[in-house]
């Protein structure tokens, strides 16, 4: 075998033993940032989530980073827990960062009613928000949507807190 027959040998094993090595990399790569990005935010159970929007009265979950407040039928009232579940996305807003406040409403009865409803709630949310010392710039309202899936009407009547 000669020397010529060798190192065509060696450039063909490198050849496809670099793009392998490559491919490997960016796949542990890739598998470290998921894996960072799925442990920042913790789930809340769907038991928990149905539990808290079935019982047609004010309630609060906090998870996914979001906090969640459900509302029971045809009112604005928040759940007595409403300010301790805020604690984070206040410190959040301390911080420099911005709070999304997205109202959502079901789809019985009047949409202009509903809708109204919907913003009632999520001013609601925004005035207990300012009573914690959450600067009014600090804070995006978003219009009110209609929730449109496979959700009961209670899981539906509900206002999220967004940090972004």
């Amino acid at each position: 075998m000669s020397v010529q027959d060798q190192d065509e040998g060696t450039r063909s094993a490198f050849a496809v033993l670099i793009p392998l090595i490559v491919l490997v990399i960016g796949f542990v790569v890739g598998l470290g940032i998921h894996k960072a990005r799925t442990k920042a935010a913790p789930t809340v159970p769907v038991a928990v989530v149905q539990e808290a929007a079935q019982a047609d009265e004010a309630s609060v979950v906090v998870g996914n980073g979001v906090v969640t407040f459900y509302f029971a039928t045809g009112k604005a009232d928040l759940a007595a827990d409403a300010q301790a579940a805020l604690a984070q996305v206040v410190q959040a807003a301390a911080e420099g960062k911005t709070l999304a406040i997205s109202g959502f409403h079901d789809a019985s009865g009047s949409v202009e009613v509903n809708a109204e409803l919907a913003k009632q709630r999520a001013l609601a949310v925004r005035d207990v928000l300012k009573a914690l010392g959450v600067d009014e710039g600090r804070m995006a309202l978003s219009k009110p949507e209609q929730t449109m899936g496979t959700g009961s009407d209670a899981q539906a009547r509900r206002v999220e807190v967004v940090v972004q």
